[in-house]
């Protein structure tokens, strides 16, 4: 499509009451409904390709709710780990990843945002990343949807960040400029054998919440002001391929990498399948 195209798409989604449809669907997703529940989740894994073999449990009419389905573990050994410094870290597809230029991260041809908007204004933790790395990968409605580590860290800070809630497919991504930084955010600044990282959980529309296995949920609630917790004085260690957090319906995560400290897998290429646990890169 062609850029004019892109933003005519995504038109609507400007006029479109985000918050309130995201506030329904987090509602509508906890509900216990018994066959209708059972009925949802069905029409879902039918509509959209899901694996059940994956799952730990593959048994769709013992789901209570569709997010304890939306959210569900896979089976011991479905997701190896390969023999890399970086795993990838979620299931998906890649958006974009490389270089930052300075302090610009590529969104789409024609828009890239700044690493300060990305973590909610903090320009003292954006430094940190100057001509470092990121990777923003998008996760579909049909993806394992639990967030995993890319490397071993220790948790040092948590920011939520109050945003829209456009959606984060690939025409918004190519249509709405400044995307990833515009919408609502959970930023998790981490310490590493190799200095910072940041992973970032973006929200979208009818993403009902976001959380993380040290807080819970983020959010709901939603208030409007950036929140930051901190952690210097806790021992949150985990370790590479642990499980970190999870979106409860699809969206996409960015990762931010200091100078000189990976280096990308050489199949890795924008619009590439991708799956938690395969190599995303290594130590230079």
């Amino acid at each position: 499509m062609s850029p004019v195209s892109d933003r005519l798409a995504v038109l609507p989604q400007y006029l479109m009451p985000k918050q309130a449809l995201t506030v329904l669907a987090g509602k509508l997703a906890n509900k216990e409904a018994g066959s209708l529940t059972t009925g949802v989740i069905r029409w879902f894994v039918g509509r959209y390709g899901v694996n059940m073999a994956e799952a730990a449990n593959p048994d769709i009419a013992s789901y209570k709710s569709f997010n304890e389905f939306f959210t569900r573990p896979l089976k011991d050994g479905a997701r190896p780990f390969a023999e890399s410094d970086f795993l990838c870290p979620v299931d998906g597809a890649i958006s974009q990843f490389g270089a930052i230029e300075r302090d610009q991260i590529f969104q789409a041809k024609g828009h890239s945002y700044s690493t300060t908007a990305l973590v909610g204004g903090d320009r003292k933790l954006a430094e940190q990343f100057e001509n470092g790395s990121f990777a923003t990968l998008y996760l579909s409605p049909r993806d394992y949807h639990r967030i995993h580590m890319p490397c071993a860290g220790k948790l040092t800070r948590m920011i939520y960040v109050p945003g829209a809630l456009f959606s984060v497919n690939p025409t918004t991504a190519r249509g709405v400029p400044g995307l990833f930084a515009r919408n609502e955010r959970v930023v998790c600044v981490f310490e590493s054998d190799f200095g910072p990282f940041v992973l970032t959980l973006v929200g979208a529309t009818i993403v009902g919440s976001m959380a993380t296995v040290w807080h819970g949920v983020v959010n709901p609630p939603r208030p409007g002001v950036i929140r930051e917790w901190r952690y210097d004085e806790q021992n949150v260690v985990l370790e590479r391929g642990a499980e970190m957090g999870r979106f409860l319906l699809g969206s996409t995560v960015v990762m931010l990498f200091p100078k000189n400290s990976l280096a990308f897998n050489p199949e890795w290429a924008p619009t590439r399948a991708i799956r938690m646990g395969e190599a995303m890169g290594q130590r230079p």
